[in-house]
């Protein structure tokens, strides 16, 4: 009979550098050329999906695609995320519910004419049926400081790169399960902590629905910037 032992991730302020072997089998070139095209012809077919079908996703691939995003680097390795995943049809309708409210005073005004033209191609507007629609939402918190059981806090750094990396690795894992995914980013967010019964120490980053595109699910027309228009080699 086989057990496995957990770890626990605790705070290692302060503590010694104890450095431990890393010695990875390195991948022959032509495999790495080859994977590397693969990658980049899948994740050339990543869309963000505004039309979800109501259909249930495998609960072991999104846990799955989470844990990708937690391996994520971060600064001085504090892993200053949460990610919350929500399920239940009544706390997701609580969550849209808000989310509308801070969207029609957005796009009734708050957000500018600036912002608004450039949301114009999206076709976006105020009502966000795929926060209901949608069979799982993940919200990711950002966690500005380490809190202990006993209070005791710790300011974390790097915050808004680590988290904004990590969620970057979660929409890839995401897409390359076959699952579809939309970056949802109300403002403001304070509410979604308050539906959810965060910790002090947390602040909303993002609301990502998971699932399949509706039968009828369009996506906007557009062009991404080819590479030689990102990449600069010296």
């Amino acid at each position: 009979m086989s057990s496995t032992v957990e770890h626990r991730w605790t705070p290692t302020h302060g503590a010694a550098y104890q450095p431990v072997p890393y010695r990875p089998e390195r991948m022959p070139a032509a495999e790495s050329v080859e994977r590397a095209a693969r990658l980049r012809a899948q994740l050339e077919q990543r869309r963000t999906v505004r039309q979800f079908s109501t259909d249930p996703v495998p609960d072991e691939a999104i846990r799955d695609a989470i844990a990708c995003a937690a391996t994520a680097p971060s600064g001085a390795h504090q892993q200053p995320w949460s990610f919350v995943l929500v399920k239940d049809p009544d706390v997701r309708r609580a969550i849209r519910e808000a989310a509308e409210q801070e969207e029609r005073i957005s796009y009734d005004g708050r957000l500018g004419e600036e912002w608004l033209a450039a949301l114009r191609p999206l076709g976006t507007d105020a009502v966000k049926t795929h926060l209901t629609d949608a069979p799982a939402l993940i919200v990711v918190f950002q966690q500005r400081y380490w809190l202990g059981e006993d209070g005791t806090k710790r300011k974390h750094y790097y915050v808004d790169e680590s988290v904004g990396i990590a969620v970057g690795m979660l929409l890839s894992a995401l897409h390359l399960s076959g699952l579809y995914a939309l970056t949802h980013t109300p403002s403001p967010m304070r509410f979604l902590g308050e539906v959810l019964g965060r910790p002090e120490n947390e602040k909303a980053f993002a609301v990502i629905p998971v699932g399949y595109p509706a039968d009828d699910c369009e996506v906007p027309d557009l062009v991404r910037k080819s590479l030689d228009q990102v990449l600069t080699e010296v």
